[in-house]
């Protein structure tokens, strides 16, 4: 069964379309990344999955029920980490805690799930005087209440700092090794990369992209740098210069010693490589640095703007 199936989704506020025939499918257990730069509809569309927002046309099914007619069922069964969230500032964490297991007649343990967060020194302060990190591990720990078979976490790491970044990273982890799907959703693409097994691009309301991050490289040709060591870089450099200015499609981006920065498209590599030996370049050594993530989603987005 699929844990989220969108189909034919539109949204219209008024004159504004904010997604236009978005369809999607996150498999159960998959932790799927969602992109997409300010405005391209992601809060929308996790609105609609949240049921408040309906959508104008299409619809859209967690875990098997519709959300619109099975809301409850739904939030029986989910977690939230939403981007704006309100706390109760004269509460104190674990009476926050108290009242996700109580909503959800769970029998969680309000300790453990701090100790989770990293907030287990924190648990009987009142909220009002958490940081804006610590506000956020406290409604990740009532997300974690009853463990939820997906997890909708809407730009996690906002307000964390290293350290809180990296327990998101490994609870993320943990959540998906026990079996939960994690839908999430971020603009810290290194982030996203680290942990998501399939990454999703929003762009003006439409998806452009969906793979995984290694398929979205090797659609986007043209992802790598190879990193050329020369054997005598004095005599050689001028030569190697020369040779691939003479290349379409790939161009010298860097000269750090002997070493020089190709870009290139993936399948060119072999390509270079001979082009240097034919012009007489004696190459010491190679290796190929892969593109980021955030370099495939300015390729992408670009791409889409200009079409």
């Amino acid at each position: 069964m699929t844990a989220i199936e969108l189909d034919g989704l539109r949204k219209e506020f008024g004159d504004l379309v904010a997604l236009d025939g978005v369809d999607l499918t996150v498999e159960e257990g998959e932790v799927f990344g969602f992109l997409g730069p300010n405005g391209a509809g992601k809060s929308t569309t996790i609105n609609i999955l949240l049921d408040f927002v309906r959508p104008t046309e299409g619809s859209a099914t967690v875990l098997g029920h519709n959300v619109h007619e099975e809301s409850k069922a739904i939030r029986e069964r989910i977690g939230v980490l939403p981007e704006g969230y309100d706390i109760y500032e004269r509460l104190s964490g674990r009476e926050h805690v108290e009242f996700a297991i109580e909503s959800k007649d769970a029998d969680d343990d309000p300790e453990e799930l701090f100790e989770r967060v990293g907030l287990e020194d924190a648990i009987d302060r009142r909220a009002g005087g958490y940081s804006k990190g610590m506000k956020q591990r406290l409604v990740l720990a009532m997300a974690l209440v009853d463990d939820p078979d997906l997890l909708i976490l809407d730009e996690p790491t906002t307000g964390l700092d290293p350290n809180g970044a990296r327990k998101m990273r490994e609870l993320v982890e943990q959540e998906s090794e026990r079996g939960a799907t994690i839908f999430f959703s971020s603009h810290i693409l290194s982030q996203v990369e680290s942990v998501c097994d399939t990454v999703g691009i929003l762009q003006n309301g439409q998806f452009i992209a969906k793979d995984s991050v290694e398929g979205l490289r090797e659609a986007g040709q043209g992802g790598v740098t190879l990193w050329v060591t020369l054997s005598d870089p004095a005599g050689d450099a001028g030569t190697a210069e020369n040779a691939i200015a003479g290349l379409d499609g790939a161009t010298i981006d860097e000269t750090a010693g002997d070493r020089i920065a190709i870009d290139c498209e993936s399948a060119q590599k072999m390509t270079v490589l001979n082009t240097l030996k034919d012009a007489g370049v004696a190459v010491e050594n190679f290796e190929t640095e892969d593109q980021s993530l955030e370099e495939l989603f300015t390729a992408y987005t670009e791409q889409e703007g200009s079409a």
